[in-house]
């Protein structure tokens, strides 16, 4: 009887077995996962390709006539090479001769564009300098030793090549300013505010002077006589139709390109991407830029492919943003 008993229960038990199984089979009949799965689109990818001259600019040329085949030549009268100054603010000023065809620094109040001068203080980005007969104000300047440089530029930033065009000094400041606080006058204005007027020396309200507060920074040891590469574009901000193509451009001094006759290259790097080369020294459009923040680096090689040090001005990172 017991035989009986335990057979009946082994069979109860294949049973129940044989239902959980089949109900687990029901439920699933591929066997497969029944986990969501969710789509992932990957990030978009950048390519950048180098275009020909942007019709726009094109365009602007045949409007300005013959002044992109002007020789503006730049003297810069102060601060002179050398020249010690007490306070933290510089006056630049600036003797614009040469076969200017036309060319005039000046800001078209409509456009907010027109032919300028690129200002560099150390090796921090270029600032515009539009009006040339009032002196441009680098405000805030710490105490220390200076490089200048400067050259005249069209109104999409391009620089001006020709002999003559680049000028380059040296001073130091005395009694310099915070570059963590904003420069000041006795009253408590704040220079850096270009909407403040500003007054003669007979109380009479004067347009605002161009100028700019500079960020902490001292000059390298760069040595005029031995090549130099000044970076100038891209910088900033890039929006909309300005945001593609992209120009790079740059003033060389003391060296030339392969593709010029000479034996130096100028190698640029964007974001990690893999390094391209410049042989000729003309600007370059670049397209295919995707929004976000970008890194430029532009560098300076020897005939050997090695970096060329000077003050270490010759290689230069900066970032931009593109907003489309």
């Amino acid at each position: 009887m017991r035989q009986y008993r335990n057979f009946f229960l082994l069979s109860l038990l294949l049973a129940g077995f044989v239902l959980l199984f089949a109900s687990c089979s029901t439920g699933n009949p591929d066997n497969t996962s029944t986990t969501a799965t969710t789509t992932v689109t990957p990030p978009p990818t950048q390519t950048l390709t180098v275009v020909p001259r942007p019709q726009k600019i094109l365009d602007m040329m045949k409007e300005r006539g013959e002044q992109d085949a002007a020789k503006p030549a730049l003297k810069i009268v102060s601060p002179a090479n050398n020249a010690v100054i007490n306070g933290s603010k510089v006056d630049v000023k600036l003797d614009l001769t040469g076969d200017l065809k036309g060319y005039k620094p000046h800001k078209d109040p409509a456009s907010g564009k027109g032919n300028h001068i690129h200002v560099i203080l150390d090796n921090q980005p270029y600032e515009a300098y539009y009006e040339l007969d009032q002196p441009f104000e680098l405000r805030n300047v710490i105490e220390g030793k200076h490089t200048l440089r400067v050259f005249p530029s069209r109104p999409w930033h391009e620089s001006y090549k020709n002999d003559g065009a680049f000028q380059m000094v040296t001073f130091t400041v005395k009694g310099g300013g915070d570059a963590s606080k904003p420069t000041t006058t006795n009253s408590g204005q704040t220079m850096a505010n270009n909407n403040a007027a500003n007054t003669n020396a007979a109380g009479n309200s004067q347009p605002p002077r161009e100028g700019k507060d500079m960020a902490a920074s001292k000059a390298g040891e760069a040595d005029p006589a031995k090549p130099l590469l000044t970076y100038s574009r891209p910088k900033g901000e890039y929006k909309d139709k300005d945001a593609d193509p992209i120009m790079i451009d740059f003033w060389l001094s003391n060296a030339k390109l392969k593709g010029d006759g000479g034996e130096y290259r100028v190698r640029y790097i964007i974001d990690d991407d893999d390094a391209r080369y410049i042989d000729k020294w003309e600007p370059i459009w670049l397209s295919g830029w995707i929004n976000g923040k970008h890194t430029v680096r532009l560098e300076l090689l020897d005939k050997d492919g090695k970096p060329v040090e000077n003050g270490g001005y010759n290689t230069t990172t900066r970032e931009i943003t593109v907003v489309k």
